[in-house]
């Protein structure tokens, strides 16, 4: 099992659930972000002055998938999340070694499901 996390632009959440949906990922744990990469930060006008700003919006998703679904589920949120510009994100995936459904007992990838 692995576990998806990806750093996007606030935009791209519905894309990107919508295409997860398609290849068949459902369950996803989704937070607000701030942050910023290449980009750092842009400089705004607020009330005539020039701000700038650091940390831009982000939306941070945890997508915990089996192993055979991985390359779809990376394909999906890479072409859902992609513009061509500076700052549409990050995605890195790192190994799961367990995951229990509290409600029932079950534990690996039917726990996922």
């Amino acid at each position: 099992m692995k576990l998806i996390t990806a750093v996007l632009q606030p935009s791209a959440l519905e894309p990107v659930k919508t295409a997860l949906a398609e290849v068949g990922v459902t369950g996803m744990t989704i937070y607000d972000a701030k942050g910023h990469g290449a980009q750092i930060g842009k400089v705004e006008v607020y009330r005539s002055q020039r701000v700038k700003v650091d940390f831009l919006p982000k939306i941070s998703l945890e997508i915990v998938v089996a192993d055979e679904e991985l390359d779809a589920a990376l394909d999906a949120i890479q072409d859902a999340a992609r513009t061509g510009a500076i700052g549409d994100g990050k995605i890195w995936v790192t190994d799961v070694l367990q995951v229990i459904r509290v409600r029932t007992g079950e534990t690996g990838p039917t726990a996922i499901r």
